[in-house]
C-alpha cells in the first residue's frame, strides 16, 4: 500500500489506479489496438490528421498535433516518419514559419484510417448495445461528470446530461420548425424547404412501422437539441432522415451520437444498407457521414428552395 500524498486518501489513489486498469482492459487498449499493428498513440495521431482535414483544407501543423495530444515532439516526429514511409502523409512547408510543416493524409492514409474508425465505432456500439437505455443514460451522465471534475469545473455547474428519447406529441412539429428556421437563416432556403420537411414528418407519423423505423429526440432537461430518424426504404435498405441540431448543441458530438444511434438500429434490424440525401453545403454533417464509412454515390446540381444547390446521395454498407 502506498502512502497518501497531498492529503489524498491512499484508498482513493488505489481506487483510481484500479479503475484505470479496468478501463484499459475493458476497452482493449493494451492489446493490439483495434486489431491493427499500431499503438494507441499512433492511431490517435492518425485520427487527429484525418479528423482535422474537413475543417482545415491545408492540413494541420505538427506543433498543434503535439500540443493537442500532449506528445513529445521527438516522439511525434518518429510517428510521422513512419506514416511517411508507408505513403500515408504529405507535408507542405508552412508559409509563415519555415520550421513548421502542414500535415495532410494522402489517399492511402485516409484508406488506412477508415477501417480503424469503423472498428472503433463498432466497438462503442457493441459496448452500448449490451446496456439497457437507462444504463446508457447513466453512463453518459457519469462520463459528463468525470470530465467536469477533471476539467476543474464546479460539480454544481455540470450540465444536465444530453439524453436521447423516442419522439412524442409535438416533437415532429418542432423538427419541422427547426429545419425551416435554421435552413432559412444559414442557407437562405425559402418556405418550400420547410414544406418538404413537413411532408416527410407527416409521412413518418402516418406510415410509421414501429418494427422497422425509429426516431430520436436529443434533449437536455426539457430543452430539445436535435433529432434523427430511420425510415424503411425497402426490405434491405434503411434511410436516415431529418438529422438536425440547434446551434447551441453543436460541438458536443451530438450529431455523431444521433447518427450512430441510427446506424446501430439499422444493423440490429438486419438492414443491409443505409442511404441518405443531403446537400453539399452541409459540411459538418457530411464529415460525420464520411467518418462512419458512408460513400458518396451521386452528386447532382439543381435549383430549388430559392437557391442553386448540389444534392448528394450517400450510402453505407451495414
Amino acid at each position: 500500500m502506498i502512502e497518501a500524498t497531498s492529503a489524498v486518501d491512499a484508498k482513493q489513489i488505489e481506487s483510481l489506479r484500479g479503475f484505470n486498469r479496468f478501463y484499459t482492459r475493458h476497452m482493449g487498449i493494451l492489446a493490439p489496438y483495434l486489431g491493427g499493428d499500431m499503438t494507441l498513440t499512433e492511431v490517435r495521431v492518425l485520427y487527429e490528421l484525418a479528423h482535422d482535414a474537413p475543417a482545415a483544407p491545408q492540413g494541420v501543423l505538427a506543433a498543434q498535433v503535439a500540443a493537442d495530444l500532449g506528445l513529445d515532439t521527438g516522439y511525434l516526429s518518429r510517428i510521422l516518419r513512419k506514416f511517411e514511409a508507408r505513403g500515408w502523409l504529405f507535408r507542405t512547408r508552412c508559409e509563415f514559419d519555415g520550421r513548421q510543416h502542414w500535415l495532410q493524409l494522402t489517399a492511402d492514409g485516409q484508406a488506412a484510417f477508415r477501417p480503424l474508425q469503423n472498428r472503433s465505432i463498432s466497438q462503442a456500439q457493441e459496448l452500448l448495445s449490451a446496456l439497457q437505455p437507462a444504463q446508457r443514460d447513466l453512463l453518459m451522465t457519469a462520463m459528463d461528470m468525470v470530465r467536469c471534475v477533471l476539467e476543474s469545473k464546479p460539480v454544481e455547474q455540470a450540465p444536465d446530461p444530453v439524453l436521447l428519447r423516442t419522439p412524442g406529441p409535438g416533437d415532429l412539429g418542432w423538427v419541422v420548425e427547426q429545419h425551416g428556421a435554421i435552413y432559412a437563416r444559414e442557407y437562405g432556403l425559402d418556405s418550400r424547404f420547410e414544406a418538404l420537411v413537413a411532408k416527410l414528418a407527416s409521412e413518418y407519423l402516418t406510415r410509421f412501422q414501429p418494427q422497422w423505423e425509429r426516431g430520436w429526440i436529443a434533449h437536455r432537461g426539457d430543452q430539445r437539441l436535435g433529432s434523427a430518424f430511420v425510415v424503411r426504404k425497402s426490405a434491405t435498405v434503411a434511410q436516415l432522415r431529418l438529422l438536425i441540431l440547434v446551434p447551441q448543441a453543436r460541438g458536443l458530438g451530438l450529431g455523431a451520437r444521433l447518427t450512430d444511434a441510427c446506424i446501430t438500429f439499422a444493423r440490429e434490424k438486419g438492414y443491409r444498407k443505409m442511404v441518405l440525401w443531403t446537400n453539399s453545403c452541409l459540411g459538418a454533417a457530411r464529415a460525420i457521414y464520411q467518418r462512419r464509412g458512408f460513400v458518396l454515390r451521386k452528386s447532382e446540381p439543381y435549383h430549388d428552395f430559392g437557391q442553386d444547390l448540389v444534392g448528394e446521395t450517400w450510402e453505407l454498407r451495414l
